[in-house]
């Protein structure tokens, strides 16, 4: 094959970024620098109870900005609670500005009502194929600041908004640089309240952001792509593997740490600096298996209420449903860059008791940590048998964008084994 056939570009891109501890109290004034008179705060029930959201709205306010708060974010947000933000931010606006306080739910929320208050359609217009109708926004979107109050979605950083579509029982997103938040605002004070079972779960997420983006398929095994068709995701490559590094290094002590006490602020800290530095990865370089397969496992939970969650209904929180597949899916991936998959195992945890097949030493890194921390023993332990795994195989499936940056091409048996694993991991 002609070298000029294989892709010889890549892209990066990221949102204005304020780290480090009172950054928060500053959004105001950033807000000016966008010309901003009119916000809405979007945030949830809980994160509204810390406080943060009213102190934020009042900071903004001292700027002369009028702001308005939606707390009824639904965490692990679905396409009829996002719905009602959109129709919330189209009765009370419009909004010059947007300012998304909380965890990847929050930010979520506030991606969608601002493509939903600055373009035409509704929700499922623009929700990827083959869910939904794959539409780009004609548009611009209005700033968006993100405050992240957990360490773990990146969604500060990317340009994908997830949701469930309850109706198919499968989770989704939407995908476009327009989403991309203008600022992200990490203030490490702000993560203190995760409860240690939220810490574990969005801490894996923040693990298996930097893990898929490091052993992506390279940009340059990937067909060229005209200017028109090139997408956030464009596999790993030299700006996004820095960042997936520098991640996983802070991981490896600031995770367990984080969990074991959460008013260790130099943990958090670190946390919220890793969060930050995969997200800067992976919303370039893309997610692979784990993440595909999460959709599902998340999408379709029966019963199963994780420890530090609102407790009125079932979920499999994101991080968590990353997680439970991992180690099988890295282990399947793992013939197709095996320096790399020993590379994330070193800079997790350097003086692991390696076992003797190169290929198991990433699920076993990823297994002694889980334990750890507390994630739950597969997906059998989050109400799954392998009953179920034709079901999930489907909706993970229906995940192409995501499978498309997978470092070896995965077949619905290759899906089928990998969740037959993962039914019990230890």
């Amino acid at each position: 094959m002609a070298a000029t056939e294989h892709e010889t570009v890549f892209t990066y891109g990221a949102p204005a970024l304020k780290y480090g501890t009172g950054a928060s109290d500053e959004i105001g004034y950033d807000l000016t620098q966008y010309g901003a008179r009119r916000v809405l705060v979007v945030t949830d029930p809980q994160v509204a109870a810390t406080g943060w959201p009213r102190r934020i709205a009042d900071g903004i306010a001292g700027y002369g900005i009028e702001t308005e708060i939606f707390d009824g974010v639904h965490v692990e947000p679905t396409d009829v609670s996002m719905q009602k933000a959109v129709d919330f931010a189209r009765g009370t606006g419009p909004y010059d500005a947007f300012v998304a306080v909380g965890g990847g739910s929050a930010i979520d929320t506030a991606k969608a009502a601002n493509l939903l208050t600055s373009n035409d359609g509704d929700l499922m217009d623009y929700v990827n194929a083959p869910v939904g109708g794959g539409r780009a926004p004609a548009r611009p979107l209005k700033p968006l600041v993100a405050v992240p109050t957990t360490t773990g979605t990146g969604s500060e950083s990317t340009t994908v908004c997830v949701l469930d579509v309850l109706s198919l029982r499968v989770k989704s997103g939407i995908s476009h640089l327009r989403l991309r938040p203008t600022l992200a605002v990490v203030d490490p004070r702000l993560t203190v309240s995760q409860p240690p079972g939220v810490t574990a779960a969005s801490g894996m997420d923040i693990l298996c952001h930097a893990a898929e983006s490091y052993t992506a398929k390279p940009y340059t095994e990937f067909e060229r792509k005209r200017p028109e068709q090139r997408v956030p995701y464009c596999g790993s490559n030299p700006l996004a593997d820095m960042f997936a590094e520098q991640s996983l290094r802070l991981l490896s002590w600031a995770l367990p740490a984080a969990v074991r006490d959460g008013s260790d602020l130099k943990a958090r800290e670190a946390m919220a600096l890793a969060a930050t530095f995969a997200g800067l990865g992976f919303g370039n370089a893309g997610v692979h298996i784990p993440h595909a397969n999460a959709y599902p496992i998340a999408g379709q939970v029966r019963d199963f209420h994780p420890d530090g969650y609102p407790g009125e209904e079932p979920m499999v929180p994101h991080g968590m449903a990353v997680s439970l597949t991992a180690p099988a899916a890295f282990r399947f991936t793992f013939d197709a860059a095996p320096d790399r998959h020993l590379r994330v195992a070193r800079l997790l945890a350097p003086d692991f008791e390696w076992p003797g097949d190169f290929a198991d030493h990433l699920p076993a890194v990823l297994i002694d940590l889980m334990r750890q921390i507390g994630i739950p023993d597969g997906i059998g332990a989050v109400g799954y048998t392998e009953s179920d795994v034709d079901s999930l195989v489907e909706g993970t499936l229906k995940q192409q964008r995501l499978l498309a940056t997978a470092p070896r091409e995965a077949s619905a048996d290759d899906l089928s084994d990998i969740l037959r694993e993962s039914v019990s991991l230890w």
